[in-house]
């Protein structure tokens, strides 16, 4: 039960911190702003932000299924996997944790999706709104590149329900948008305003976060590589 909870948990985290990144905010906000326009019609905005959710959630369980159900599917790689993963897992989050705290750069060009196409999606109703969300899934940043592949997948590739959680990392990505649409529903109007204020925050989480890895990684590399060192000797 301990595992359930903590695997969902760091997963729904890793997302809503991708959420708030300024590459996925960016899209997000562009998302945002195509429901705003519909902004009279309560259901269809209520409609659109759970397609556009449900687009980036299965966009990432997708990869996250490809990714992890590749390597557990291979004997030989399985194998691997079980006997070094702990082992491997320290550097892994360390490198990521440095990665978010910008001590470390990385170029990653993802999927771009034109504005023309965006505008023509957001308009296109509920299909164009879960197109929307699944393209900006692929729309790879440097951050959303790290906390994916080097923080979910490793977690997935750890955890007995690993291939599930690529789908819980999505639901993070797009809680913001879901969020705005159930307020709208709800007749909170304002919150529009509070994706302009969010990225205030994405640099002091994303630190916070990247401490967090680096001490986790830590905790992983002393006691199942550098221990196991030194008991060989």
């Amino acid at each position: 039960m301990n595992e359930i909870v903590l695997g969902f948990s760091s997963a729904l985290w890793l997302g809503i911190l991708t959420s708030i990144s300024p590459c996925p905010l960016a899209t997000n906000i562009a998302a945002v702003s195509y429901l705003s326009k519909n902004i009279g019609q309560i259901r269809r905005v209520l409609h659109s932000g759970i397609a556009y959710t449900l687009g980036r959630m299965i966009a990432y369980a997708m990869i996250g299924f490809i990714i992890v159900g590749s390597l557990l599917s291979v004997p030989v790689i399985a194998q691997l996997l079980q006997r070094y993963l702990n082992k491997i897992l320290g550097p892994i989050l360390i490198l990521t944790g440095l990665f978010l705290l910008d001590v470390l750069k990385m170029n990653v060009s993802g999927f771009v999706l034109s504005f023309e196409k965006q505008k023509s999606l957001g308009q296109a109703g509920l299909k164009g709104s879960f197109a929307l969300g699944f393209l900006f899934a692929l729309s790879f940043c440097p951050v959303s590149a790290g906390l994916f592949f080097g923080g979910l997948i490793p977690l997935s590739l750890e955890n007995s329900f690993g291939p599930t959680l690529p789908f819980i990392y999505g639901l993070g990505t797009a809680l913001p948008v879901l969020i705005f649409a159930v307020g709208i529903a709800l007749g909170m109007q304002s919150l529009s305003r509070w994706f302009q204020r969010v990225s205030r925050l994405e640099v002091y989480v994303r630190k916070i976060t990247g401490i967090i890895f680096i001490l986790v990684g830590g905790y992983y590399l002393w006691n199942y590589l550098i221990v196991g060192l030194f008991q060989r000797y």
